[in-house]
């Protein structure tokens, strides 16, 4: 029979302090909000990181500051892509970046949202 791993009792009061962290918990509302961007035509997007700005010095210099800036970077770039897919749909390509820019904001969103939960910096 495998040992169980140890952790010290200091990772599990840290962990619990983290899972508790106001600032954490906000981080988490605004990654559901950009999920549910694609089914509420993006308006909870664009709350999502109007939060993220007018949050970004209460959370600067902490564990959660790395993800404020990945979901407001998720934000721009991917209406960046849906705008350029927008404008060239007219031709076939724009549907090609329209689906791309789809994956890749679907992507930073889970991949965010795991690194959150792990109490990881997104990378």
């Amino acid at each position: 029979m495998a040992d169980p791993e140890y952790i010290p009792a200091d990772a599990e009061a840290n962990e619990l302090a983290r899972r508790s962290d106001p600032a954490r918990n906000l981080a988490v509302v605004v990654y559901i909000l950009q999920g549910l961007s694609f089914f509420l035509g993006g308006i909870t997007g664009l709350v999502g990181v109007i939060i993220n700005y007018v949050k970004l010095d209460d959370v600067r210099n902490t564990w959660v500051e790395p993800h404020f800036r990945w979901q407001i970077r998720t934000f721009w770039l991917g209406l960046l892509w849906t705008v350029v897919g927008v404008v060239t749909s007219f031709i076939i390509v724009g549907w090609f970046i329209l689906m791309g820019a789809a994956i890749w904001v679907i992507y930073r969103i889970v991949k965010g949202a795991l690194a959150l939960n792990d109490g990881k910096a997104p990378v």
